[in-house]
């Protein structure tokens, strides 16, 4: 999900894109009895590093071919840097390049094959060409790291992915295990909201999408979910104040238009 809005279905890759910036290479170093740490760079690897958040913050601001110039500078200091081919598989999936995106998925995860974020992006390319089915496995493999840090992150993109294969079961598995681990993600909640407002159940549906108002999300799908919600509660005062928001949020939205129409059951 990102910041400035929702959508629905969507992963936050953002959560793993910035933390390569405090990310280094395959640090090789450190003594007996002790984890490797900065201290134990090359310069090499330092460099690599400073090109890798170079990277990062073009790719923020879609100037991809900067992005991508960084990344082979990075990898001209340290051929072994592997969270730079996964940065590169991400820029190459924006861009639609989807055989160089895996290329570079692909060889991040032999580089660092334990790197849970490696094998979440990667589950996620595969969800997103097509191919829903292989990526169970690797948000699997990401979520059996009990080290991992965005364990939420996963299931929600597992959810998302099950979905796809129109398991629904599963997916309610998985939205509801990353509510529980993280209730205040915004993403989570509203597809678990959407989740329910398609089985139908809209009074859970309702509790989750009201937690996605609440914390003042104005994406143009979350408020017509909202406004849905409560046209089918018989919530009439709430249909007319979400109604308000949507004008003012997103006045040319489709989403707009169908609420002026009162396309509700479109």
């Amino acid at each position: 999900m990102r910041k400035a809005g929702l959508c629905f279905w969507w992963p936050a890759f953002f959560v793993c894109v910035l933390s390569l910036a405090g990310c280094a290479s395959n640090w090789r170093g450190g003594t007996d009895g002790e984890l490797p740490t900065s201290s134990d760079q090359t310069k090499a690897q330092k460099r690599a590093a400073i090109r890798l958040q170079l990277a990062i913050g073009y790719y923020q601001r879609h100037e991809m071919q900067i992005a991508l110039d960084e990344i082979k500078q990075a990898l001209q200091a340290d051929p072994d840097f592997s969270e730079a081919y996964s940065m590169r598989g991400l820029i190459y999936m924006d861009m639609g390049e989807t055989r160089l995106a895996e290329e570079n998925f692909l060889h991040a995860i032999r580089l660092a094959p334990n790197n849970s974020d490696f094998s979440n992006n990667y589950g996620w390319f595969l969800c997103q060409n097509g191919r829903p089915g292989e990526s169970i496995a690797y948000f699997e493999a990401t979520l059996k790291n009990r080290n991992y840090g965005s364990p939420a992150k996963a299931m929600d993109n597992a959810g998302i992915c099950s979905l796809k294969l129109r398991d629904v079961a599963a997916a309610e598995k998985y939205f509801v295990r990353a509510f529980q681990l993280d209730p205040g993600n915004t993403e989570v909640n509203a597809n678990l909201a959407k989740l329910y407002y398609g089985r139908p159940d809209y009074e859970r549906a309702n509790f989750y999408i009201g937690r996605v108002i609440k914390a003042n999300v104005y994406d143009a799908d979350v408020l017509w979910l909202a406004i849905k919600i409560a046209h089918k509660t018989g919530d009439r005062l709430a249909e007319a104040t979400l109604g308000s928001q949507l004008h003012h949020y997103q006045p040319t939205s489709s989403e707009y238009a169908a609420y002026q129409r009162g396309a509700f059951d479109e």
